[in-house]
This record gives C-alpha cells, sequence and structure tokens, in this order.
C-alpha cells in the first residue's frame, strides 16, 4: 500500500514554503497519487471531485455523493464533503465555504489542467491575484518514484508485455485489427488480476484488472497515422502492424510506454529499414540515459541519429511516466531536467518513411548507474514475425 499521508506531509511542507493557505487540485493523477481516491465520474460527466489542503494541513475530498463510499473506504482522508446534483450548488458552495474562510490569502491551484468551469469559480470568489500554480511542485514530487511506485511501474510493465504476447498469438493475415486488440485486452486483464491476486490481495476490492482503453492499433499504410485505433481493417500478408500501449496498458493507475512493429507473414524491407532507424534511435537515447544526465541530451543523441540517417524527427524521445498517460519532464528540446534514481520513462525511436512509419518504445527505471528495463521485450525481426 502506498504512503498517500507521507505525499500529502511533503507537500504541505511546499504549501508553507509557498506561503498558499489553501490548495484546491482537480486532476485525477494527483488526487490518486495524494489520497488514493479513484473515483468513476469526472468533470467529463459534468461532476468534478477535487482535493483541498488547507495551511494547518487539513485534507479535504469534495466528490458526488455517490462516490462518498468509495472515496471513505479508498483513502486516509479525514473529511469527504459529498454534494448532489443540482442541489445547493453542487460542489460550489462547499468549496466556497472554504474560499471565504481563507479569503486574502493564496490559493494554489493545478493550473494546466484545472477545469474553465472551476477556475472562474475560484477567480470569481478570490481575485485572479490571489491564485499560484501549484502543479510544477507537484510534478516535481512525481518525477522519483517510491518503492512502492517502482513496484507497480514493474507489474505495468509486464501487463503490457502480455499484451503484446496476446497480439501477436492472435495476430495473422485476414484477421481484423479489433480481435487482435481483443486478444491484447483479454492477456493483458489476465496477467494484471494474476499480479493483483498475489501481491495486492489487501487492497481489495479496488483491484480492477481489467484492460479497456481503445488499443492504438494499424496496419499497412495505416501506420503513417501515430495514434490510430484498432479497427475493422484487415492484417494482410507481408505488411506491417504497429501496436502502442501507450493510455492502453495500465496497472493500479500506472501507464507504461511500449512499442512495437510486428511483420504479417514475413518481414516487410520497406518498414524494416524504416525500424532499423527507429532502433539506432531508441538504443543512442538509452546510452545518455543515467542519474546526472540532462533530458535535453538524451533527445539530442536521439535525433542525431534519425537526422543522420536522413529522415526527419517525428517526435520527442520520450516521456516522463507514472500515474499519468503524460508527465513531466519530458525527453524533448529545451528540457533541462537533470535524470535522477528513481525517474521512469517512455523511451522511444521513430523513422517516418513514405508508405510506413516505424516506432519503438519501452519504458525503463532509472537506476544508480544506467537504467533497467520495464517492458523487457525482443527487437529481434525475426521473432516478431506473426502469423507465420
Amino acid at each position: 500500500m502506498m504512503d498517500f499521508r507521507k505525499r500529502r506531509r511533503k507537500l504541505f511542507r511546499t504549501m508553507e514554503e509557498e506561503k498558499d493557505s489553501l490548495i484546491i487540485l482537480t486532476d485525477p493523477g494527483y488526487i490518486y497519487y495524494l489520497t488514493g481516491y479513484h473515483g468513476a465520474l469526472g468533470i467529463e460527466w459534468g461532476r468534478p471531485e477535487l482535493f483541498l489542503m488547507t495551511g494547518d494541513g487539513e485534507s479535504i475530498l469534495i466528490t458526488p455523493l455517490m462516490e462518498e463510499g468509495m472515496a471513505l473506504k479508498q483513502t486516509s482522508v479525514g473529511n469527504v464533503i459529498p454534494w448532489t446534483d443540482g442541489l445547493e450548488g453542487e460542489w460550489r458552495k462547499p468549496l466556497g465555504d472554504f474560499l471565504k474562510k481563507h479569503a486574502g490569502g493564496n490559493i494554489g491551484v493545478d493550473y494546466p489542467g484545472m477545469p474553465r468551469v472551476i477556475w472562474d469559480f475560484i477567480a470569481a470568489e478570490t481575485g485572479r491575484e490571489k491564485i499560484t500554480d501549484i502543479s510544477p511542485h507537484i510534478d516535481r514530487m512525481r518525477m522519483i518514484k517510491d518503492e512502492d511506485e517502482v513496484k507497480i511501474a514493474r507489474h505495468a510493465g509486464e501487463v503490457a508485455v502480455a499484451m503484446l504476447e496476446g497480439a501477436m498469438a492472435r495476430a495473422a493475415p485476414e484477421v481484423f485489427e479489433y480481435e487482435v486488440a481483443l486478444a491484447a485486452m483479454k492477456a493483458g486483464t489476465e496477467k494484471a488480476a494474476s499480479l493483483m491476486a498475489q501481491f495486492y490481495p489487501d487492497e481489495e476490492p479496488f483491484n480492477f484488472p481489467t484492460i479497456s482503453n481503445q488499443q492504438i492499433m494499424a496496419t499497412g499504410s495505416l501506420t503513417t497515422m501515430c495514434h490510430h485505433r484498432n479497427g475493422m481493417t484487415r492484417l494482410e500478408e507481408g505488411e506491417p502492424l504497429f501496436i502502442c500501449h501507450c493510455g492502453t496498458a495500465q496497472f493500479k493507475g500506472f501507464y507504461p510506454g511500449f512499442d512495437r512493429i510486428l511483420f504479417v507473414g514475413g518481414i516487410n524491407e520497406e518498414t524494416k529499414k524504416l525500424l532499423e532507424t527507429a532502433e539506432r534511435a531508441q538504443a543512442a537515447a538509452l546510452r545518455e540515459v543515467k542519474p546526472g544526465a540532462v533530458a535535453e541530451d538524451v533527445y539530442h543523441a536521439y535525433a542525431e541519429a534519425i537526422q543522420s540517417a536522413g529522415y526527419p524527427i517525428p517526435f520527442r524521445a520520450g516521456r516522463s511516466i507514472g500515474f499519468s498517460v503524460n508527465a513531466p519532464p519530458q525527453l524533448a528540446y529545451g528540457d533541462k531536467t537533470v535524470l535522477e534514481k528513481g525517474m521512469t520513462f517512455a523511451v522511444d525511436g521513430g523513422a517516418d518513411g513514405r508508405n510506413y512509419r516505424a516506432q519503438v518504445g519501452d519504458s525503463i527505471l532509472v537506476t544508480e548507474n544506467g537504467y533497467e528495463f520495464l517492458t523487457p521485450f525482443t527487437k529481434e525481426h525475426s521473432e516478431l514475425i506473426v502469423g507465420k
């Protein structure tokens, strides 16, 4: 079980340093990281969930009434305030009460992800000059994974690998993309359930193993569409099949990054050439990964490998991974973050051609002397042939 109280104590120290009298957070990843709460609803339903911390260290969850029982069971937060659709101003009343109580002080918010309706309400109640952005400090906390997070990250990597193995077992000429996706989701779900039963039995009934996100997948010329979802296209002999697990594979809220190009029936030579460049780019990036390295330098090594092969740079070299699909730091141009032991990244390589694109990606943990693969899986092209 993760130590959510310890994280909240650390946030409280930051709050004191920043001289904020109240913190208001809405990002589900932030709320889960600090409390363990992961409700079924959210702002997309018109039902925001908020986490508050006051200047005297009190933690509060403001949540829809229907989620109150979940919040009380999942978290150690002592003050859970429910609200009901259409009644008494909904979430605005309890939030407004806290804003009035702390009037005159600075209000720290998660500015980049805060829904506009909540931002407007806070600004109207307090004045914009009193609002500060606390999110960079929380992002900094989340960069370094503790022992419990590393355990979950390793298991998330196992789930992603299981999904690819399930996809490979189903992929063959004339099979639909969606059929491959279903096989991947089944394999990932079964792996997640097995891990939860073995390693997390005390967290019942909040072990949710089912993989349910849309699988990123493309075959043939559709590989030029980086985030194409699995569809009604049939796999063809001699064509590539791209599978990306970013935002699809997940385990206990942790989202790994993991990408492979597969070859249906046999090697596609045009794609193979692109993939070789992608693999060299990823390898160049990984050679730079170690404590003390600068995120931007990892990117430059990756970019040099792609450009020297005559291809344009398709995207950043990677990104931090965790309880959000995408988080800082980025392995990208201009990011000066110094890498530290305990950081986790998705590290990619890619190359875009006329008819196809190729990408390879893995999740890693930064270790004392370098890195550890969280998604150890073959890159040997002959072992990536499916449907033979």
